[in-house]
């Protein structure tokens, strides 16, 4: 008798494709010759800012949208439109729509600052307000980064420091619940929810109705981590996910300063040119409670649109095969538009 031939696994449903506004934010996409020249004209001309990172996303079949700090912020986003439901139906107009919204350490109330609860829970319950209105529902925050390694006197992210911050989470997390908004942290390079033991520490202090993870595969592979690891440790918490690839882990300490997140470029690249196992990624992000969204990001691409579809390319490539156990690199072709 001949054996059947197991039937073949049903492929998972596509997912939704998402990018962060930073994507954007290459002067040369602009014509401008700086960031500082197109954070002064975005602020000058918010709608035109906004008009043609909506055409761009179309044009990449890009359908998500997180919004982020200046210029491509809540309040940018207000004065361009108005409002909330005018900024959702001036999105929906392109078959595009808010997915989540960041919140950056700059530009909020410090965590680490005692007295600041209430002016915290405050801003973050006016995020949640926005993205309630335009129909997103997640909230994605950092914890405050490191100290620049040698300072005196030294700061040690330990389990009081991280107690602390799970207090607050969980304050903010019960504030936004109440919007129909999601709390996910960041796993930010230099931050204290950077390497695998700070996430971990994390994840364990803070109580998973109130507080969920938004894992970065790039920021995780460059403090020396697994993101894959990491990703099905924390599976059933991931609520939204940054597929970001690395060069190579970041092997010296940085000044932690103002310039620290230029000083991380060099570390970061475009998905399927660096480290990052996107064949296991994939696979981990398939069983999350995220899966549904591919947040692609491109720190400052000068062609967001041809960089999107070469990252699009390589997720549906990767979740085409998903890895069977193993971390083997996937090596996979793109062709690049300026290649064909």
């Amino acid at each position: 008798m001949t054996p059947l031939t197991p039937p073949t696994p049903p492929a998972p449903p596509a997912p939704r494709f998402a990018t962060d506004v930073v994507t954007f934010y290459h002067p040369d996409f602009w014509g401008l010759d700086s960031a500082e020249a197109l954070r002064d004209w975005a602020r000058d001309h918010p709608r035109p800012f906004w008009e043609r990172v909506m055409d761009a996303l179309a044009e990449a079949g890009i359908t998500g949208l997180e919004l982020t700090f200046p210029p491509g912020d809540i309040d940018s986003a207000l004065r361009a439109f108005g409002s909330a439901d005018s900024f959702r139906r001036e999105l929906a107009a392109r078959g595009l729509s808010v997915v989540s919204a960041f919140i950056a350490g700059s530009d909020a109330p410090d965590w680490r600052q005692a007295g600041n609860l209430p002016a915290i829970v405050a801003d973050a319950e006016r995020r949640a307000a926005f993205l309630a209105e335009v129909g997103a529902q997640l909230l994605v925050a950092s914890l405050p980064m490191r100290t620049t390694y040698g300072t005196r006197p030294p700061f040690f992210v330990d389990a009081t420091y991280m107690t602390r911050m799970a207090d607050i989470a969980h304050m903010v997390g019960e504030a936004v619940s109440r919007y129909g908004v999601k709390l996910a942290f960041h796993t930010e390079s230099n931050s204290t929810l950077w390497y695998e033991r700070d996430i971990d520490l994390f994840m364990t202090l803070t109580d998973p109705r109130y507080v969920w993870l938004c894992p970065d595969s790039c920021h995780i592979a460059l403090g020396g981590g697994d993101p894959v690891a990491v990703a099905r440790r924390h599976s059933q918490r991931v609520a939204l996910a940054h597929w970001k690839d690395a060069v190579r882990p970041i092997d010296v300490h940085l000044t932690i300063d103002d310039t620290v997140f230029a000083q991380q470029q060099p570390y970061m690249t475009e998905l399927g040119t660096g480290i990052v196992d996107w064949r296991a990624w994939a696979e981990a992000m398939s069983g999350t409670p995220g899966a549904g969204i591919v947040l692609v990001e491109l720190d400052e691409a000068a062609d967001p649109v041809a960089a999107l579809r070469a990252g699009r390319a390589v997720v549906e490539e990767a979740r085409t095969w998903p890895a069977a156990g193993d971390h083997t690199p996937p090596h996979i072709e793109i062709e690049r538009e300026d290649q064909a």
